[in-house]
């Protein structure tokens, strides 16, 4: 039984026994119209996506400066209430010594 293929189904898969596809009577064989060149096309695509990395890696850049903005307040704020709570331990010590001082006068 000698069953032909559709294009949607063919008949076999491998390209090496498959009928060769002939060329229209109107087109030069081998040769594509200068619409479809693709050059050009490849061209603004690899520059299109260098671009499109190079604002990935610019927001990654604005996150990371921007998160280590963020930490360095954070770290401010953590020496500056550290600093407070030091302070006013230092203070609560000398207002001790000092009424110590003060009673060891008066006896």
């Amino acid at each position: 039984m000698n069953t032909t293929g559709r294009i949607d189904r063919p008949f076999t898969h491998d390209p090496q026994k498959q009928a060769p596809m002939k060329p229209s009577t109107h087109e030069l064989a081998g040769s594509a119209p200068e619409d479809f060149t693709t050059s050009g096309a490849n061209d603004s695509r690899q520059n299109r996506n260098r671009e499109m990395q190079l604002i990935q890696e610019a927001l990654a850049r604005a996150h990371m400066h921007e998160r280590r903005y963020v930490a360095e307040q954070e770290r401010r704020a953590v020496r500056l209430a550290t600093a407070r709570r030091m302070q006013r331990r230092a203070e609560r010590a000398s207002l001790r010594a000092r009424r110590a001082l003060a009673m060891a006068v008066m006896q």
